[in-house]
């Protein structure tokens, strides 16, 4: 996902090509609440959202620390 800063809403795949720690089946889908505005590394993002389960409801909160072109946007 280049460009634009992920939205509100916005449901994500969140895998290995946004950090390893989400690699194989630690993969996450992941609904964003919001983009934390802190200052970090180039290119890398603080997301806070909930991680959905195979039914698409939220089954955790989460803040996750991804790299921008790594997330892909599923809906």
């Amino acid at each position: 996902m280049t460009g634009d800063l992920p939205r509100a809403g916005e449901v994500l795949h969140v895998g290995s090509a946004a950090s390893v720690q989400f690699a194989g089946d630690r993969a996450l889908t992941f609904r964003v609440i919001r983009v934390d505005p802190r200052i970090t590394y180039d290119g890398w993002l603080w997301i806070e959202g909930y991680v959905l389960g195979p039914s698409g409801d939220a089954i955790e909160r989460r803040l996750i620390f991804v790299k921008r072109e790594g997330i892909r946007k599923v809906r």
